[in-house]
């Protein structure tokens, strides 16, 4: 007979903050806040609210197509753009 372990699925699940990337959304909410202190006026604060809720938007899409979209586009930049179908002793 096996034994069942239940597997929650809190354990697999990714860790996301307001729906999108941690890192991301706290770097958004970041740069629209030094925005507005750059010059505190209601329009900066304004502008920096949309910027932010634009962010959000963005990023909660981006999380919907895959929650570790950033890493996966950091792991393919160092990717090169060509691979010899065989290895060299000397190049």
């Amino acid at each position: 007979m096996l034994n069942r372990v239940p597997f929650n699925r809190s354990i697999n699940r990714p860790l996301l903050l307001l729906g999108g990337e941690r890192k991301l959304v706290i770097l958004s909410g970041v740069l629209a806040f030094m925005l507005f202190l750059s010059d505190i006026s209601l329009l900066k604060f304004i502008l920096a609210f949309l910027l932010w809720i634009g962010a959000m938007s963005l990023l909660r899409l981006m999380a919907k197509r895959d929650p570790q979209l950033s890493k996966i586009y950091l792991r393919r930049l160092k990717y090169k753009a060509y691979y010899p179908a065989h290895s060299r002793l000397f190049k």
